[in-house]
């Protein structure tokens, strides 16, 4: 579908201008991008969506996800709500034929994200998940200086999407073992205090083979309020490389620094990231809106040529079957292959 102006008008489901990660990632990246406008937004009631409007200068205000998709002035649906609330807004995008732009996890489980990125396909349109991390300049450079000789034997590595930046450069996991363990039984809720049954893992390990034989192990660990956030080490025949955070901040959503050596005894250097891998023009704000705007420059291109998107809806589905099977190493205590 090509649109209809000179601008790719984009309406927001989950539009609240004071909190959630639209506000501090997509509006400022759709703001500082001259190929996208907001022109609509959604929230739960019609009195908070037309405040959200007027405070972004939106023109249309909605209620209702299925007439914001349907609605001619729209021609990509950004989803930006809870994980179990995605289904309902990304089916009436793709039913009214918009592109559409989705938050990670796609789906609440694999089954939900088949049917989303089935039907998105079978319509032909556009489609993203919001794996930003693949969009980091430093993270693709790694991937790229990976691909030409320095290959990956170890490496260590925290938050859920980091692991889809793993695979970014590294490929998929072709056998691993898990262990994913819940060390507390309740959890106290922000704000009151009130301790709650946890019924999810708060450390995962994984230990196993990546691409074309890498050896790769990392953990995923909940609660952390001090230590190492973030580290990505990998270790190679010819050389090291290490990236590394500039915040405190999740991986896919903060500024990272890339350092590496080559050859016996030389010490870890800074690796300026080229210019070529910055797809967003000058000014767009760094750490939380930066990767999003980058992954939003490249969806404006296939939209725009008409050609596949990645990440998209497949790359979402990859993702969850390798969350499926991580958990079934774990419960089962048995390797699992690809």
């Amino acid at each position: 579908m090509a649109t209809s102006s000179n601008k790719i008008r984009v309406g927001i489901v989950g539009a609240n201008p004071q909190r959630g990660f639209a506000s501090v990632a997509h509006i400022p990246a759709l703001q500082a991008l001259p190929d996208f406008e907001i022109t609509a937004v959604c929230t739960t009631r019609q009195e908070s969506a037309e405040a959200a409007a007027r405070h972004l200068g939106a023109r249309l205000a909605f209620s209702d996800c299925e007439k914001l998709a349907q609605h001619p002035d729209v021609d990509l649906v950004t989803v930006s709500v809870k994980v179990p609330d995605h289904y309902r807004p990304v089916m009436a995008a793709i039913e009214a034929g918009k592109h559409v732009y989705c938050e990670w996890p796609l789906g609440r489980d694999t089954a939900e994200a088949i049917r989303m990125r089935d039907a998105a396909n079978a319509r032909g349109i556009r489609h993203a998940v919001g794996l930003q991390g693949q969009m980091s300049p430093p993270i693709n450079y790694l991937k790229d200086l990976i691909a030409e000789g320095n290959g990956a034997n170890l490496l260590t590595i925290t938050g859920g999407h980091t692991i889809d930046a793993l695979c970014h450069c590294l490929g998929e996991f072709r056998e691993l073992s898990a262990f994913a363990v819940s060390q507390r039984d309740q959890i106290p809720l922000a704000g009151t205090g009130e301790m709650v049954a946890k019924t999810v893992p708060d450390q995962v390990s994984v230990s196993g083979i990546a691409g074309n034989g890498a050896v790769v192990s990392f953990q995923v660990r909940g609660g952390v309020a001090r230590g190492t956030h973030f580290l990505f080490e990998i270790h190679g025949d010819e050389g090291d490389l290490v990236l590394a955070p500039t915040t405190r901040n999740s991986m896919q959503r903060q500024t990272l620094v890339l350092k590496g050596a080559r050859g016996a005894g030389a010490a870890l250097g800074d690796l300026p990231v080229p210019g070529k891998y910055r797809r967003v023009p000058e000014g767009v704000p760094a750490e939380d809106p930066y990767n999003v705007a980058q992954l939003y420059a490249k969806l404006g291109e296939a939209i725009r040529d008409d050609k596949l998107m990645s990440p998209g809806f497949d790359a979402a589905v990859t993702r969850h079957r390798l969350l499926d099977m991580i958990m079934r190493a774990s419960e089962t205590g048995q390797r699992q292959t690809a």
